[in-house]
């Protein structure tokens, strides 16, 4: 994990999710108290799941925020994009990418040079000030 205090950096074979999950939610009492914790875990979760999953390589979670947005990163060494698939109810999955799309405020997936980047937002909320 980064020294950094505004910025939580985990990479595979290091961590996993219960490590991420812990990582992430000391990362936003501390950071981002306006965040739902319950959204930002669970896409977490589903990140490194998948990263650990569907990939043969490395992977690299980061967070961070700013004044206008919480970030989450997940890069991986897979260059295969993440598919939307019909849920199976029987046990086959296919619930992840669309919970995620629903949680975060926007999802973004980039092509890297050795694999991609699943990008998750959530735009800090604006405090409403009663009119004079």
């Amino acid at each position: 994990m980064t020294e950094d205090p505004h910025m939580v950096v985990l990479d595979s074979p290091q961590a996993n999710s219960a490590t991420a999950r812990e990582a992430a939610a000391e990362y936003l009492a501390k950071n981002c108290p306006w965040a739902d914790f319950d959204a930002v875990l669970l896409v977490i979760a589903e990140l490194v799941a998948n990263a650990a999953r569907h990939t043969s390589g490395w992977w690299r979670l980061r967070m961070h925020s700013g004044r206008e947005e919480l970030v989450v990163e997940m890069d991986d060494s897979s260059a295969q994009l993440p598919v939307p698939r019909e849920p199976d109810f029987s046990g086959g999955g296919g619930f992840g990418w669309h919970m995620m799309l629903k949680l975060a405020g926007r999802v973004e997936v980039r092509p890297l040079p050795e694999g991609k980047q699943v990008r998750a937002t959530w735009p800090r909320p604006t405090q409403a000030f009663p009119a004079y």
